[in-house]
Formats: structure tokens, sequence, C-alpha cells
């Protein structure tokens, strides 16, 4: 939770706009700019997010629309879409929430490889789930993982096609982590599902270092292999589902217990899940992480409405 600026809108909707929820640092790679708004009457509290300035409005409230419609486990839930052409907006009911550069910020620096494994196999479980339904997510990022007390949420849909016209290469472009981008979208190809097993990929890559692209040597030994599939180049090197990557990070040791495997076996598929399979419906946070949550929950509960300007009354002449 950051404190307002002056080219921030003070109104969005009907919500009153009280604080960012992004901080400065980590601005340049968040496609969207994200409000904790209220009712005027105080009754509500919500997530509320306006395209970043510059960006094309038309583009990003189609991706909003569709995000509206989405029924995907651990895909944000928005309430309500609107605005008016040049200044869409959509809102999502508020629960305390930090994105994943916070989370890293509020720990001190990269997370266990428990807690990344667990939030990794929370979001594959819903790239899963969204793949089965043919949605591509096309837009997963540190900045898009939204951490709650009850497991991650994935937000930011649909970032890479809203973020330039058809056809024209999307690497460097405002908004997005040119870590997270796979070669074919960066050049400007369609989303797929493969690009999200990638993103996934630096995500967690990510939650283990600190930054998108790491040298191997920097990730966890027991996630090398995991993630150097995910962060191939080439698709077909990459895992060929989300629920490959998800039953690699449930069964601990699967992606390190063979370096070269046979040629006619998929590295990830080469090892089946077997053991104690993690329970990646809930991730448990280490407390520096429930404590940051807990300070955000309480400094928006203290924030008070403005009080509505009145109107100017001009001085009246004492006799």
């Amino acid at each position: 939770m950051e404190r307002l600026r002056q080219d921030d809108p003070s109104h969005v909707g009907p919500y009153v706009i009280l604080a960012r929820l992004d901080a400065d640092s980590t601005e340049r790679t968040v496609p969207e700019r994200r409000y904790l708004g209220r009712t005027a009457d105080g009754q509500r509290t919500v997530l509320v997010c306006v395209p970043r300035i510059g960006a094309d409005p038309s583009r990003w409230a189609i991706e909003a629309e569709g995000a509206r419609r989405l029924s995907v486990p651990r895909f944000l839930r928005l309430a309500e879409v609107g605005g008016t052409a040049g200044f869409p907006w959509y809102a999502a009911p508020y629960t305390p929430a930090l994105p994943l550069p916070a989370v890293l910020a509020a720990y001190g620096g990269p997370l266990p490889e428990e807690t990344v494994r667990r939030l990794g196999a929370a979001l594959a479980e819903a790239l899963t789930a969204a793949h089965a339904q043919g949605v591509t997510h096309a837009g997963l990022s540190p900045a898009a993982v939204l951490v709650t007390a009850g497991g991650p949420l994935l937000t930011c849909f649909g970032a890479v096609r809203a973020a330039a016209p058809d056809g024209v290469g999307r690497a460097g472009l405002p908004g997005l982590d040119p870590g997270c981008l796979a070669v074919e979208q960066a050049s400007g190809g369609r989303p797929l599902p493969l690009g999200d097993v990638f993103a996934l990929g630096a995500v967690l890559a990510y939650a283990s270092t600190g930054h998108t692209v790491p040298e191997q040597s920097e990730l966890p030994p027991g996630l090398r292999t995991l993630v150097g599939y995910c962060l191939s180049s080439d698709p077909a090197d990459r895992p060929q589902s989300a629920q490959e990557v998800l039953r690699a990070l449930v069964s601990p040791g699967a992606d390190t217990a063979r370096t070269a495997p046979p040629q006619d076996a998929h590295p990830v598929d080469a090892h089946p899940v077997a053991g104690t399979v993690l329970d990646h419906a809930s991730v448990p946070l280490p407390g520096r992480v429930v404590a940051g949550l807990a300070a955000q929950s309480a400094a928006l509960l203290a924030t008070e409405l403005p009080s509505p300007q009145r109107p100017f009354a001009p001085a009246q002449k004492v006799h």
C-alpha cells in the first residue's frame, strides 16, 4: 500500500481512491495502474484498476471484459467493469494482498524453496484449469501474482494482448517484464499456453532469486532443472503443459533426479508423481509476509475518506 501521487486519480467510477497497490520501484513492470478504493458511504473496499498512461484504453477494456467473463480458480474475479472509452476501469472485492515483489520485500529476499514450490503449484493449477477452457492468461509475471492469506491470485489477464497491436513485436513494451515474455511472444506471435509455461518459469525464478532472468547457479538446486526447461527459448523443449509443471512441483526431487532424460521421454514426464504430494491448495506464508498483509489491512482500515470539500463562500463584511 503506497501513498497517492499527484498524477493519480482521486475517484474512479463510484470509488474514492485511497492508495496505490504497487511501489514506485516496481511500477515499470506492472501493466496497469492498481489502486485501493472505497465507496463514498464507506461500505465497500475494492481493488480498482485502470490502464497505464499512454496505453490503448480500448484494447485494455476488451481484456478487462474478457477477464470479467472468466470463471477460473485463482484468477482474480472481477465484480465490475465500467468507465468510458477513454478511461475504462474494473474493480474486484478487496482482500489483503501483496504483489509478489512486495512479498519478497516484506520477507527480505527470495523465498524458501518449499514456499516457491507451493506458490508455483497453485499457479500451475490455475493455468491448467484455464488452458483446459481454451484460455491463455497472457500476462503472467511477478506483478500479476497477488499473494493473499488464502493463496495466490492471478491478475493482469491479457496484458500481452493488450500491450501492442497484432503482429507488432512486444519486447520492451512498458508494463511488461521482458523476462516473462517467451521468444515467440516477444517477436509478435499469438499468446499460447506454452507462453504461459515460460512465464510461470520466470515467476518461479523471481520468487527464488529476486529476478526473472537468473543464472542457473542462483536457483535452488531442487528447482534448477524445472525452471531451466520452462525458460527454454524453443517451446518444444519446455514442459508441454502447466499440468506437467504442477506434477514436477508437487513431487519434490522429480525435476532433479535425472539431468539427461532419454530421447523418447519428456524431462518432466520422465518422473511419475510419487511420495508425498504438496497440498497446493494452501501456501503457508513466512511470518514476515503475514505481518505485511496484516499491516496493509490495518493501514487501509485506518485510512479515512477525504472530507467533502465545502463550496467556497465569500467572506462577509463585519460592520
